[in-house]
């Protein structure tokens, strides 16, 4: 299968580019990647492949279109290079990491964002770095710098020791605004501040709210910042309502309140912005107007969308966008036209073929409408019952999507005859902010609720075996399915991935205490109660289903301790159990090896159980 990075449109709307990669059939992750550029039919114009031990991301077209830069990392370093008249020329290098690339207004400017001598990837999901010697002595510094569009060495403009995460240019070009915070760069996203950063002057705050930022833009006139917030889990999955602050500094405004919907990105054109959004389950993209605060959002689609900067990116003109497109029976392709009718224009994948039905169940649960997605294997039975596994995602803010299924744990389980239920319950994104707010201090209550009450409007429409029912979740899924398993008798096979047994030993093992603050109301240390009433360990005398879990051994988001815990509380209650800590993993399981380990051990331990 063919992978579609980084997609970026020219801002005159003729050219499209993109990082393209192969994925072998039960590959973990795709192979090298080419930068690739097209034309908005779909023709190839050019390859390149400067470095061929490198990643390439971050692209970025010059206001005129004329050239495009593009960030190459591996062994430590990190180099920007620029595209043009088909040549290929190196900017700058750094030693550490570069990203978010940006084009001044007048185009003889390009900013990015750097951790010099980084000690690790960013992000929690990466695998942490060794906790030996004096912990805590040095933590990264992401900062914005510059470099001139024709290249030579950096010059920074944060100052040291402040983490930016995203940031904007001012339409004068004399600065920058940001999303920010000091101290450990993976732990502090969730107290950042919107800051200024002038080239020449101080850093200076906007807005502190208490809620978490995405997507800082700043408006064309230069007067406003327009910014997703509202509650969210994890650096990089993007939800809440639209606000706006005076660019001068003040109390954000919601420019979106009480809608049902989850805004994932947004982008200015003209005085308008560009949204895309999660509509239960689905995706949607449309038009805001912050002067009146009028929405228009097109008609919900059963697809996945993604871009370099957002989920689309714009030409000049605001009126043609071009994007990744899948869903759970298209693989992914490039996908170019007016907003919201964009057709594919690439068909590497378009003999690949999905061997289930997917299906959108709707119930209601707590008073609300609640939505999942069914998925069916080729060539199931229409009489005879099945077993199926429903899988919690993690988060909890975030939303099961339609994606297509290649390799991995899903499609081998379909292949062995299981049916999969993937619900979006409270606290997941989709159906506006007091839903995702819904689960606060009540962790594997109604989210728990939802997901029994989905199972039971599963089973009126599919011929489901209640008596054979799994359960599998990595992240807030692991935790749920350790909740689940000390709550509840339905299931009779679990699998947990980096789940958390205990919150109260938990909140001081992680390194990143700073998400729990906001869904638990304070720290452990100030309300022990609520942290203990929630731990799954604390009901493990009521756990009989047998469990299979796994955890990387330096995982940061969910540290082994916890697996530990739970798998040896399970075995002092004699339930069957198995526990795998991977060597060097963090919190996403990346290496080859060990990504097909887990997908043999979990297909064998539902296929004992459920079999």
């Amino acid at each position: 299968m063919v992978h579609y990075s980084s997609v970026t449109l020219d801002p005159a709307g003729r050219v499209i580019a993109s990082v393209e990669s192969t994925q072998v059939k039960d590959a973990p992750s795709e192979g090298h990647g080419l930068l690739v550029l097209r034309d908005t039919n779909g023709k190839l114009i050019a390859r390149q492949d400067p470095c061929a031990t490198c990643r390439y991301a971050s692209l970025a077209f010059s206001p005129d279109g004329a050239t495009l830069a593009f960030v190459a990392s591996g062994g430590g370093n990190a180099t920007v290079y620029a595209l043009a008249k088909g040549q290929v020329r190196k900017l700058t290098s750094v030693n550490g990491l570069a990203a978010g690339l940006r084009w001044s207004p007048d185009g003889k400017t390009i900013a990015l964002l750097v951790t010099v001598g980084a000690t690790k990837e960013t992000g929690a999901t990466q695998p942490g770095a060794r906790q030996v010697g004096v912990i805590g002595e040095h933590e990264d510094s992401k900062r914005i710098a510059t470099i001139p569009a024709t290249g030579g060495p950096i010059a920074m403009v944060s100052p040291e020791g402040t983490f930016v995460y995203e940031y904007d240019w001012t339409p004068d070009g004399q600065g920058f605004v940001g999303t920010a915070a000091e101290g450990n760069g993976d732990n502090q996203w969730w107290v950042a501040s919107l800051r200024a950063f002038p080239i020449a002057g101080p850093m200076r705050t906007i807005a502190a709210p208490k809620m978490q930022m995405n997507f800082p833009r700043v408006s064309p006139d230069g007067k406003s910042v327009a910014f997703i917030g509202g509650l969210m889990s994890d650096f990089g999955s993007v939800g809440g309502d639209i606000y706006s602050v005076p660019i001068a500094g003040g109390p954000p405004r919601n420019l979106t309140p009480d809608v049902k919907v989850t805004f994932t990105s947004l982008a200015w054109s003209r005085n308008q912005l560009l949204v895309s959004a999660i509509v239960s389950g689905s995706s949607a993209v449309g038009w805001l107007y912050p002067a009146t605060g009028k929405l228009t959002l097109g008609a919900p689609s059963a697809e996945s969308m993604a871009a370099g900067d957002a989920h689309v990116s714009l030409d000049r003109s605001g009126t043609r966008a071009a994007y990744v497109t899948e869903s759970f029976t298209k693989a992914p392709s490039i996908a170019f036209g007016p907003i919201g009718v964009g057709k594919s224009i690439t068909h590497d994948n378009d003999a690949l073929t999905a061997a289930f039905v997917a299906h959108d169940i709707r119930w209601k649960s707590g008073g609300e409408e609640v939505q999942g997605w069914l998925l069916e294997p080729q060539g199931a039975s229409a009489t005879a019952k099945q077993p199926m596994i429903t899988i919690i995602h993690g988060g909890p803010a975030a939303a099961t999507m339609p994606r297509f299924i290649w390799g991995g744990n899903n499609e081998a389980l379909l292949a062995h005859g299981y049916w999969l239920f993937q619900p979006n319950p409270r606290g997941s994104y989709g159906h506006g902010e007091a839903f995702v707010r819904a689960n606060v201090k009540d962790f594997g209550g109604g989210d728990l609720e939802d997901d029994l009450a989905g199972i039971a409007a599963v089973e009126k429409q599919a011929p489901i075996d209640d008596d054979r029912l799994g359960i599998f979740g990595h992240s807030y899924g692991g935790f749920m399915t350790m909740w689940t398993v000390t709550h509840s008798k339905r299931f009779k096979a679990a699998v947990a991935g980096a789940g958390i047994a205990d919150w109260v030993a938990y909140y001081g093992q992680n390194g990143i205490d700073q998400w729990m603050i906001p869904y638990f109301g304070a720290s452990a240390y100030d309300d022990y109660a609520t942290y203990d009433r929630l731990s799954p360990i604390r009901s493990i005398r009521r756990a009989a289903t047998p469990t299979f879990i796994y955890v990387g051994e330096r995982d940061v988001e969910c540290p082994p301790a916890q697996s530990l815990e739970f798998w040896h509380g399970l075995r002092a209650m004699n339930v069957p159990t198995e526990l795998v800590i991977y060597a060097d993993e963090g919190h996403g399981i990346r290496k080859p090896a060990n990504t097909a380990d887990i997908t043999n051990r979990m297909v064998g331990w539902f296929d004992r159980y459920l079999k």
